[in-house]
């Protein structure tokens, strides 16, 4: 995996949709705050699936889009429910399994909403599938890529402005390599 390339296709697409990306990110962070964060999962669909369709068509992403994944909300509400516990669980037992857990969610699910949005996969079909794209070639490059993405969200969220910044970047590097490795992928699209 060329992770160079996909930072300079980030950088590139960043600087040349950065208004809109300005605006669908402070949107999206206004939503899950106004909502509490109970809307958090399906503006997140919302918001990847809108920088997907930048990816591939350079199509430019609009406010609407945080909502045009309503279909998700349960289905993205019992997920999130699920990994809450399994991470409550992990913690319960001590700092380090709580760590672990998080991380394995991360790595497991790291395609998942992208799949479920852009495949048109459900729920468990979208985490089994999400789970083998990390372990189906090279299991090292999956753990930088969660690293560089984490790396880039963690920079940013230091401070507002730094976040609507760096969220987007992180989410068009992410979903970079995701149109990557989806290229030829048996799977019907639900997008146009």
């Amino acid at each position: 995996m060329n992770f160079k390339k996909h930072l300079e296709i980030s950088w590139n697409l960043m600087f040349k949709h950065i208004v809109s990306l300005i605006l669908i990110t402070a949107a999206m962070f206004g939503v899950n705050i106004i909502s509490l964060g109970i809307l958090a999962p399906v503006t997140a669909a919302g918001y990847m699936q809108s920088i997907l369709l930048m990816v591939r068509e350079n199509r430019e992403p609009a406010v609407q889009d945080l909502f045009s994944e309503m279909k998700l909300f349960f289905p993205l509400l019992g997920f999130g429910f699920l990994a809450a516990i399994i991470i409550m669980i992990g913690f319960l037992l001590l700092f380090v399994p709580g760590i672990i857990m998080i991380f394995a969610v991360i790595f497991t699910c790291t395609f998942m909403m992208p799949l479920m949005t852009d495949k048109g996969l459900q729920l468990f079909d979208a985490i089994k599938k999400s789970y083998a794209m990390a372990v189906k070639e090279n299991i090292t490059e999956h753990f930088i890529l969660i690293v560089l993405f984490l790396c880039i969200m963690t920079i940013g969220s230091s401070f507002f402005i730094g976040a609507l910044l760096t969220t987007p970047f992180a989410f068009i590097f992410l979903l970079s390599i995701y149109n990557e490795k989806t290229q030829g992928m048996n799977l019907p699209r639900t997008k146009a």
